[in-house]
């Protein structure tokens, strides 16, 4: 991931994190929504930096992603 953009916050870097890993791992939005047990346009929320996400649609999001919850606030914190 590239560096920390000036001015992002928690959701935008949170959301970017999400997108670089789905992209990683070839899902669509509709694909990640499904596995994750939520809408489609609220993951694109997500992806924008728009929403302030739950701790379970972390969980959730994390788990559809494959990867630990750790392991995704460590992709955000590498921005």
């Amino acid at each position: 991931m590239g560096k920390r953009r000036p001015g992002a916050d928690i959701r935008e870097r949170f959301g970017y994190a999400v997108k670089v890993r789905r992209e990683a791992l070839a899902l669509t939005q509709e694909d990640l929504a499904d596995k994750a047990g939520i809408h489609r346009t609220y993951l694109s929320d997500v992806e924008r930096g728009t929403r302030n996400l739950a701790l379970v649609n972390i969980e959730r999001l994390a788990a559809a992603l494959s990867i630990s919850m750790s392991e995704l606030f460590a992709a955000v914190e590498r921005q």
